[in-house]
């Protein structure tokens, strides 16, 4: 008789822990939290007895029929360095130089994955990086559907100029700023996945508690085979809503006509991965088109058309004839006078189904100045909202086992594995990737930590970095997506022991990676030493209070002004400021600061009801601080609806 896969699934994971087993977190060098009780957990033959110490402190624990134990050691001071032993009647394993010191989780997206050898002054901060007391674990990008009981594999490493280049840019410079003040060690843990949606790090249980996401978790996925299902769905249904209710026709020689109607493909931009612009995980074959508007002198003239950096997978088609690609890094392609025509002029890019690894994402690439047509020195830029794209359904393709394919799926592997480890608290520095739903995130992003605390059954501090300045700078009717966004993650200090460190002044606009981050990881240490160790310092800018309206002015009140408010301007005027009647219709305005209060007003607006300050997604004329050198949030004194305020996950 066959042994049924069940049978031998819960055989093979029965046995599989039979012997003494720890996380990988638990290594040489680790660093241990200080001034709480240490928790240390694995697994061992069912019924073992299993013994843990560390210097003069010892605890016991029988493992139980799952083979799981726990066992807690009273709280340490700082110390070290130690060593760990723990062992069962058969087994001993040791581990050298633990350290009892402070630990923050360091989590979020690619600007936490971000790290030292990327930011401003990299090799000036290398070179004086020489402090074996600064400590990072770096935990594996790893995707799970269930939640996962060990991290397999990772190390804990220390702060040299030969390893330091690779720590968490703002997890480093936050360390050495509290080293500088408290001078014990630090343990910081690089737990972090660049791109990931706040979504994928909340656990299935605590979604299905929130009325935002619990439809969405209620239907979620058990594996990767229904996810694919799902995701080919979605993209068939947009599709066809498209196209008027019809698959678009896929006969690629019909693209080529001149009376071919592109308007059932899916907008899209470039450049960019399609992973971000309508193809999520799409690996496969497709096709981008975008429209060329050229008056009857250009059409005279010869020209050369640059489509960013070379794919080998592109053919080029401009009005239905397909031009050479030369070879190199760039693709830069010479035409002859006459080769455009007047009026609208066709550009197809097709991608073609070479196989290539996953990571080589789908779609146009390189910087926004690499797109282009010349006409003898009169450019016509090809960046921007307008292209289409067409996915080929029809043909051979998958979908990449990507972070935001699922909720969940990254809590899962790299979070749920690291509970109970005792911490003092978490950096955070995420919210890019959930621009698109930032209304909904005022709820989700606090769920995220309400859901952290619980699984782990403290309420620990919770630092969190307000994005930067990125992308367009237009007013507050053009409607900000960036600047609601970080409004939703401001109302996560509604929560306790949270803070946030503000860094629109020192974005990128055409970079979301802003390479300055020693101002954030000092703006962060700067919250922990006050609210968390009780070194008593301004560690916030300026905080909007309060309103009134009169005489065609709004005077603004502020908390946190410290020693009091200034203009980094050296006119003294404040610049981000705009104001509305009753219309909604927001102007530029004057502001000036009197009395430590801000007063506003503009030609434009006689009876104002609202003011914005730096409500744009890239506000870097923002100029209001107050004297210690912190800035001012950006906010809002209305409520009136966004543009995302009806987007959701999923």
């Amino acid at each position: 008789m066959k042994t049924p896969l069940v049978a031998i699934f819960v055989l093979l994971y029965s046995t599989s822990f039979c012997q003494l087993h720890l996380s990988a977190i638990f290594n040489d060098h680790m660093v241990l939290q200080r001034d709480k009780p240490v928790k240390i957990w694995g697994a061992a033959k069912a019924g073992d007895d299993v013994m843990v110490s560390i210097g003069e402190k010892k605890g016991s624990a029988i493992a139980d029929k799952n083979g799981r134990w726990l066992i807690t050691l009273p709280a340490f001071q700082t110390g070290g360095p130690y060593i760990l032993t723990v062992k069962t009647k058969k087994e001993t394993k040791i581990y050298k130089d633990v350290l009892i010191g402070e630990v923050w989780l360091c989590s979020g997206q690619s600007n936490m994955e971000f790290r030292v050898r990327q930011a401003v002054n990299a090799k000036y901060e290398i070179h004086r990086a020489n402090n074996p007391l600064i400590r990072q674990l770096n935990i594996p990008d790893v995707l799970s559907f269930k939640p996962e009981e060990f991290i397999d594999s990772a190390k804990w490493i220390l702060s040299t100029p030969e390893t330091t280049g690779d720590f968490t840019a703002v997890g480093f410079f936050f360390a050495r700023d509290i080293y500088e003040k408290l001078h014990v060690p630090i343990g910081l843990i690089y737990d972090n996945w660049g791109g990931s949606n706040v979504e994928s790090w909340i656990s299935k249980n605590d979604m299905l508690g929130s009325e935002e996401l619990k439809d969405y978790a209620r239907q979620m996925s058990d594996n990767w085979d229904q996810t694919n299902a799902r995701i080919e769905k979605q993209l068939t249904t947009t599709l066809i809503k498209n196209n008027n209710g019809v698959k678009p026709d896929m006969n690629e020689e019909d693209f080529r006509r001149p009376d071919y109607s592109f308007s059932g493909w899916m907008t899209t931009s470039a450049p960019g991965d399609l992973d971000w612009n309508g193809l999520p995980a799409y690996r496969g074959e497709a096709y981008m088109m975008k429209a060329v508007m050229v008056d009857s002198i250009q059409s005279l003239l010869p020209s050369e058309l640059s489509m960013g950096t070379g794919d080998i997978r592109f053919s080029i088609f401009l009005n239905g004839k397909q031009l050479p690609i030369p070879d190199g890094n760039n693709i830069l392609i010479p035409l002859p006078a006459g080769t455009w025509k007047q009026g609208k002029n066709i550009i197809l890019v097709k991608i073609d189904g070479q196989p290539v690894p996953d990571h080589m994402t789908i779609g146009i690439h390189g910087a926004s100045d690499l797109l282009y047509v010349d006409f003898d020195g009169e450019r016509i830029s090809l960046s921007d909202e307008k292209w289409k794209v067409l996915p080929l359904l029809d043909r051979p393709h998958h979908f990449m086992h990507w972070m935001n394919n699922e909720g969940t799926i990254i809590y899962n592997a790299m979070i749920h594995p690291i509970i109970p480890l005792t911490i003092r608290g978490v950096l955070w520095y995420q919210g890019e990737s959930n621009v698109d739903h930032a209304f909904e995130y005022g709820k989700t992003f606090p769920l995220m930590i309400r859901s952290w605390r619980k699984e782990w059954n403290d309420e620990f501090p919770f630092l969190f970095v307000q994005l930067a300045s990125f992308g367009s700078d237009e007013s507050s009717n053009a409607g900000n997506k960036w600047a609601e966004l970080r409004e939703s993650q401001s109302k996560a200090l509604d929560l306790p022991k949270t803070g946030m460190a503000v860094t629109t002044d020192i974005g990128e606009a055409k970079d979301v990676h802003p390479k300055n981050k020693q101002v954030v990881g000092h703006r962060l240490a700067s919250i922990a030493l006050n609210d968390v160790y009780g070194l008593p310092q301004t560690c916030n800018g300026p905080v909007y209070k309060s309103v009134t309206f009169s005489n065609g002015k709004a005077i603004l009140s502020f908390t946190s002004i410290g020693k009091g408010l200034i203009s980094k301007n050296k006119f003294g005027t404040l610049e981000g400021f705009e104001i509305a009647g009753a219309d909604r219709r927001f102007y530029f305005a004057r502001a000036v600061i009197r009395d430590n209060q801000v007063e506003v007003n503009a030609d434009s607006v006689t009876d104002p009801v609202a003011v914005r300050y730096g409500w744009s997604n890239a506000p870097l004329e923002m100029n209001l601080y107050n004297v210690e050198g912190f800035p001012a949030p950006p906010f809002r004194t209305d409520d009136w609806p966004g543009v995302t305020e009806k987007a959701g996950f999923f």
